[in-house]
């Protein structure tokens, strides 16, 4: 059992590092990467403040297929260059969107959403995945957060390489 308790007063520098060594932990030795994605959602549920929806989107052939996640049942598959995830997807760089209703193509899978912040995840240079937050609250992610979150992909993609395809 694990029993990972998040000090919610604490900096997010903090918080994302302990969130990072608590990933590590979770998948260490553990070789199934839906299993190690459905740990990780949770993980960043529970670290996390003030979110509506985390989890991730596989990449598989030219699209995104939704993997495990925490939150309302979400759009099963997204064509790269997309709203948010496919854009990040696409891109290999991170989407910070303080607002999705300005977002060109936004994808509203929950209409409770009001700001996102997508990661991708890079195994041997390529997209197999995105890390996807949405959050009720305006503008409720920044630099420190997408820093954070960045940290989190890294360590944690040789745990989910298996699921993904490729991406331009």
């Amino acid at each position: 059992m694990y029993d990972f308790a998040p000090d919610p007063a604490a900096p997010k520098d903090v918080l994302y590092a302990d969130l990072v060594s608590a990933a590590r932990a979770l998948v260490a030795g553990e070789p199934d990467p839906v299993a190690n994605m459905a740990n990780i959602a949770a993980l960043i549920w529970q670290f996390v403040p003030r979110l509506n929806w985390a989890g991730f989107y596989r990449v598989q052939g030219s699209g995104l297929v939704l993997g495990p996640f925490i939150g309302k049942p979400a759009c099963i598959r997204i064509a790269l260059g997309q709203g948010v995830c496919g854009a990040a997807a696409a891109s290999g760089e991170t989407q910070l969107v303080p607002d999705v209703h300005a977002f060109p193509g936004h994808i509203a899978c929950d209409a409770a959403s009001r700001s996102e912040l997508v990661v991708p995840v890079k195994a041997a240079g390529q997209v197999i995945a995105v890390i996807d937050l949405d959050s009720p609250d305006p503008a409720r992610f920044d630099a420190a957060d997408a820093a954070g979150l960045e940290a989190l992909a890294a360590a944690i993609a040789g745990a989910v390489a298996e699921c993904g395809g490729t991406a331009p």
